[in-house]
């Protein structure tokens, strides 16, 4: 990690945000939605295995 020196943080700029009612009407959200569904059935057997696999899905929409 190097250290700053006065010429780095004079080079340093800032900038004003708009005011509020400006940001009042800016939405940032995101929709996740993520499901992960398995099955296994194993009904009036013996000695047997059921096997299952796994279904994952993850959707995200950013408005």
């Amino acid at each position: 990690m190097t250290k700053l020196t006065i010429a780095d943080l004079t080079a340093e700029t800032v900038e004003m945000l708009p005011s509020r009612e400006t940001l009042f009407f800016n939405f940032n959200g995101a929709l996740v939605q993520a499901t992960n569904v398995s099955y296994a059935v194993n009904a009036a057997t013996i000695l047997s295995s059921a096997n299952s696999a796994a279904l994952q899905g993850i959707s995200i929409s950013q408005h």
